[in-house]
């Protein structure tokens, strides 16, 4: 190849970086995530860092994204395979149990784990959104099963869907806290045996 030919020498694999980045985010938070830190981990300087991905909160802003498709992406895709809110919720809740307890990753959900003692107000509500966006779709779901009668009459979609997000959401402390797959997965089952049954 002459000269002329050659791009300019990628320096760090960007992919790499960006997963290495959401895992210290993960695992320590936004607050107590720095740049030296983010740095080691990426293994790249901090000019390279400023260079590819802009400053702190902007790397954070594309971790988020990037934790959605990747190591987050059940939860997509129990909304686009389920039919239903007890399917769709219920396969979220029991792939949770497993997904935030696999080992050689952080425990939890980067989402909610990143948004302890936060004190970047465009971080937290960042966040907030995806949490009320998650939210919003599983009232959604619960309106639309309790409109064809799947759900009974009474049944209050936002109450129902604030109770399934309380335990996804309680579900992923517990698992930092140590808790096993096989008690989260119990926990999901209970939780489910709790939603209202349709009668004939």
């Amino acid at each position: 190849m002459t000269t002329g030919q050659r791009g300019r020498p990628r320096s760090f694999d960007r992919a790499r970086a960006l997963d290495q980045a959401t895992l210290t985010f993960w695992e320590h938070g936004y607050e107590a995530t720095s740049v030296a830190g983010l740095t080691r981990a990426m293994g790249i300087g901090a000019p390279s860092l400023y260079a590819a991905f802009g400053d702190k909160k902007a790397l954070f802003d594309e971790v988020v994204g990037a934790y959605g498709q990747t190591y987050g992406v059940f939860i997509r895709r129990a909304f686009a395979e389920e039919s239903g809110a007890r399917a769709t919720i219920g396969r979220i809740l029991r792939e949770a149990a497993t997904e935030f307890t696999l080992t050689g990753r952080p425990r939890g959900c980067l989402v909610l784990s990143a948004a302890v003692n936060c004190t970047s107000r465009e971080v937290e509500e960042a966040l907030r959104e995806v949490r009320d966006g998650n939210l919003a779709e599983f009232e959604r779901l619960i309106a639309a099963d309790v409109a064809t009668g799947a759900l009974p009459a009474g049944t209050d979609p936002r109450a129902l869907a604030r109770f399934s997000v309380a335990v996804f959401q309680g579900m992923s402390q517990q698992a930092r806290d140590g808790a096993p797959e096989e008690e989260l997965a119990a926990v999901a089952e209970l939780a489910m045996r709790g939603w209202p049954e349709q009668r004939d």
